[in-house]
């Protein structure tokens, strides 16, 4: 009964953490919707096989051929990269495999929101926001400037609060603030400016 408590742990070791570790990664960089439980495990099982696809074949060869044998430093070193050192790289490298423009025509872009996309680039520039009544906020989006990410709601905190004109142009900074923060549940619009690096 021992041994197959093992071998269940080792089977969990090596068919769920490498995919677990790839998920919580793609995860942090690019954010999404959560899923259940059993979607991650499948979802990280799947991940694992890529991983031992991609980057186990080689290490198979070099075993199988007596270029490595199972006594050699070299085994368990490459083994704890299969683990837990490639499935963290393997979320950046799809990522930007999937930005490529090659790739990109034939595939969805894997932000998937305007608003996510748009905020993770990290432009300093001005912001006119306008609201379900019609009414207009101006800011600048630089320096402590923050937006919410998937699946958080959308949300954006500009730093600096301007006033803005009847054409919609930035007439001054409001006294004495420290910024303002807008709910999704109030805006209509979102008009993004070029700042000059003098602005």
């Amino acid at each position: 009964m021992e041994i197959l408590d093992l071998n269940k742990i080792l089977i969990f070791m090596f068919f769920v953490i490498p995919g677990f570790i790839s998920l919580k990664v793609y995860a942090v960089l690019i954010p999404s919707v959560n899923k259940t439980s059993s979607e991650q495990v499948i979802d990280a099982v799947a991940y694992s096989c890529i991983n031992y696809a991609v980057w186990g074949l080689p290490f198979f060869y070099f075993y199988t051929n007596g270029y490595v044998d199972s006594e050699s430093i070299i085994f368990y070193v490459y083994g704890f990269f299969l683990l837990f050192v490639f499935p963290s790289v393997n979320p950046g490298c799809l990522i930007l495999l999937r930005k490529w423009d090659l790739v990109a025509k034939r595939l969805p872009h894997p932000t998937g929101k305007p608003w996510d996309y748009f905020f993770s680039l990290r432009l300093n520039c001005w912001v006119v926001v306008t609201l379900n009544d019609g009414s207009k906020i101006g800011g600048a989006y630089r320096g402590d400037a923050f937006a919410s990410s998937a699946p958080e709601p959308e949300q954006i905190y500009l730093s600096e609060h301007w006033v803005v004109n009847g054409d919609g142009g930035f007439e001054r900074s409001r006294e004495d603030t420290l910024g303002i923060l807008i709910l999704s549940s109030d805006i209509r619009t979102v008009e993004f400016f070029k700042m000059t690096p003098t602005a």
